[in-house]
């Protein structure tokens, strides 16, 4: 087993990702979520991957019934508020990047509970932040 991870957008949605004959489109991806000791979803993780499966409403409820269940490595994590005013602290430091809330609150969480290794599509912005007290915490990019 591999460290906990927290799963951004892009991450978990390729992550989860298979192909019409049942195979992982982005095979690191799934084994990323596979391996991980714990998978922490964010709660607006969660919300925006709904957007992206508006379309496939069999996907979006098997997707919150594995994150819901106590036997899945999966823990859905609520952003606190403390986790918000962390994330527009992120975005406006690293105003660059155009940040935004969601991955602002995955930095945020990944923080809070000083799991720095986050499953990702977004490179660039997550690759670049850095956290922790004095910002000098990177995160670590998986895959």
């Amino acid at each position: 087993m591999r460290p906990a991870l927290v799963a951004d957008t892009g991450g978990l949605l390729r992550g989860l990702a298979c192909t019409r004959d049942g195979a992982p489109s982005f095979p690191e991806y799934e084994e990323a979520l596979i391996t991980a000791s714990t998978v922490i979803v964010p709660g607006l993780v969660l919300a925006e991957i709904e957007y992206f499966l508006r379309e496939n409403r069999a996907a979006m409820r098997r997707l919150v019934a594995d994150i819901l269940d106590p036997r899945t490595r999966y823990e859905y994590e609520l952003p606190l508020p403390s986790d918000i005013a962390r994330a527009l602290e992120l975005d406006a430091r690293f105003a660059g990047l155009n940040l935004g809330l969601v991955d602002g609150t995955v930095a945020a969480v990944a923080e809070r509970r000083r799991v720095y290794r986050v499953l990702t599509t977004d490179r660039r912005d997550l690759g670049t932040i850095r956290i922790g007290p004095r910002l000098t915490q990177a995160l670590e990019l998986v895959p």
